[in-house]
């Protein structure tokens, strides 16, 4: 394998399930880090803050910087920034999701917003979702940080994000811009941060409908592991496969050779 200078990774069922570590992920990134190589770290999850992922990255025991974590709540927000600025924005989601919105100078309404974003929420309910409705029927933009219909934790797969972001769209007939994995937009944010080529990034994850299709739409190489949302069956029968597939990351013996 070539030698790469951003190596990016996804978090939920590659480097961790949950609360629990994946040992072999962690290992590789301590072994990055000794080389000289600072991963980045890129996470559909909208949940939590910057802060907040970093705190967990830090109880797993992985050492990094908040510049080097990418969520797509922060995609999101860029995103709301870049193309509606001054409207106001109904969301759906929790602290990661109000927090990254706030920084970027949006203002919040709890209904009838000209943006509803949607983001994963572990207390969805009935009403929030017919409120997101009714603002998306009468004319509101509908975004949403991912589409991932699963989420691996410590039980198995869980609903994910896009699988209410599914039913609203079922509801209202009105299909969402998706600004996490598998679009490109946080990987082009973290290739203008870390100043890499494409032909010198890879791209991690067990996922190959986010993770592994982000960084094939890139252009850019990707590793799939075994063991997490999408099986070595089904990635075997995709049109496009994976430039490398692992079990886990003990397999890749890295050197700067």
């Amino acid at each position: 394998m070539k030698h790469y200078k951003t190596i990016c990774f996804d978090l939920d069922g590659t480097v961790y399930k949950g609360q629990e570590a994946i040992p072999e992920s962690v290992a590789f990134i301590h072994t990055i880090q000794r080389l000289g190589i600072e991963p980045y770290f890129i996470t559909n999850n909208s949940s939590r803050s910057i802060s907040e992922q970093h705190q967990k990255l830090a109880r797993l025991g992985i050492t990094t910087t908040e510049q080097h974590i990418m969520t797509s709540a922060i995609a999101g927000a860029k995103y709301c920034a870049q193309h509606f600025k001054g409207k106001t924005v109904q969301m759906i989601g929790e602290t990661g999701l109000r927090e990254a919105l706030l920084a970027e100078g949006h203002t919040l309404v709890e209904s009838d917003g000209e943006v509803v974003i949607m983001g994963i929420d572990h207390e969805i309910t009935y009403d929030k979702l017919a409120s997101a409705c009714l603002a998306i029927r009468n004319g509101a933009q509908f975004l949403s940080t991912n589409g991932d219909l699963a989420l691996p934790n410590e039980l198995g797969l869980v609903p994910g994000n896009g699988a209410f972001t599914e039913l609203v769209k079922a509801s209202t007939g009105v299909t969402p811009t998706i600004l996490g994995k598998p679009g490109s937009f946080m990987l082009e944010i973290i290739q203008q941060r870390s100043g890499a080529s494409k032909e010198e990034m890879i791209m991690i994850g067990d996922n190959y409908d986010t993770d592994i299709l982000s960084g094939i739409r890139y252009g850019i190489d990707t590793v799939h592991l075994q063991g997490g949302v999408t099986s070595l069956e089904e990635v075997a029968a995709k049109p496009e496969a994976p430039t490398y597939m692992f079990k886990t990351l003990a397999e890749w013996i890295y050197t700067t050779i």
